[in-house]
């Protein structure tokens, strides 16, 4: 049986957008990594103790725990003393603007697809394809159209971590009671109104834990993404692979798990009554 060309034909198609657009994406991937380091500047800025002592703050605010202010506090100093703050930022701009644009991308492609069930039939195997394909598999097409940098990195974090917020943002908004949304009829409210004013505040809890997977997500891509040219935790964790170097992979890894940790914990969080 003769075996059907796929791969090649895939191959043929990513030939041909890189032979054609490649001057486009090549833009798209000097303005991103451009940006991505102008922001990283930004945060770099400021002295590591202004950070330390701000998320402690912040902490502290929505937990009303000296505890947990402090273990926060903590580890953000770990990172800074171990020598990884630089790459910290980094990884923190990494993951700040491929949520942000699978924010921007994948939050109206939920709504709508609540809104229209036959969007979601025509999702859901894409999205299927999305998280379960390997990872590797679609950063050698990223490479080829926008080089090494940070550019393939977002990009195939975003790929990665997109699915999960339309996901739950789809599901949290269809489950909305049937009885909210005819007492909103009821007042006259129009179809943008009950949309803003009933179905997500009723499933913003749901939209939270789809935009809080999508955060643990992209940080599980920071090492895959150094294999791409992306700066931050991942470079080390690669070279500490390459030179069996376990004191340098383990603090490292420690720094993206502290990072993980705070993030979810300590920045996507809800005050606490």
């Amino acid at each position: 049986m003769q075996k059907i060309p796929l791969g090649y034909w895939i191959q043929l198609a990513i030939e041909g957008i890189t032979l054609h657009c490649d001057s486009h994406f090549r833009s798209l991937s000097e303005f991103l990594s451009r940006v991505m380091g102008e922001f990283t500047q930004g945060l770099l800025w400021f002295s590591p103790w202004f950070w330390i002592v701000l998320v402690g703050l912040w902490s502290f605010y929505f937990s009303r725990r000296p505890l947990k202010a402090v273990l926060a506090s903590a580890g953000l100093f770990l990172i800074f003393n171990l020598g990884y703050w630089q790459e910290s930022m980094e990884t923190l701009a990494l993951v700040f603007f491929s949520v942000m644009i699978s924010i921007l991308l994948g939050l109206p492609l939920g709504i709508l697809a609540a809104r229209v069930p036959s969007l979601y039939q025509i999702l859901q195997p894409g999205l299927d394809f999305m998280q379960t394909i390997p990872t590797f598999v679609y950063l050698i097409p990223t490479l080829m159209l926008f080089g090494l940098g940070m550019a393939p990195g977002v990009i195939s974090t975003i790929i990665f971590a997109m699915p999960a917020l339309i996901r739950m943002t789809y599901h949290g908004l269809i489950h909305v009671p049937l009885a909210l949304k005819e007492v909103a009829d009821s007042f006259g409210a129009s179809s943008l109104q009950r949309l803003t004013q009933v179905e997500i505040p009723y499933a913003l809890s749901t939209i939270r834990e789809g935009i809080s997977q999508a955060v643990m997500l992209s940080l599980s891509m920071v090492v895959i993404a150094a294999l791409v040219g992306a700066d931050g935790l991942g470079k080390p964790v690669v070279q500490a692979l390459n030179t069996v170097n376990i004191a340098k992979g383990f603090e490292s890894g420690l720094a993206i798990v502290i990072m993980a940790i705070l993030l979810d914990r300590v920045v996507l969080v809800r005050k606490q009554n």
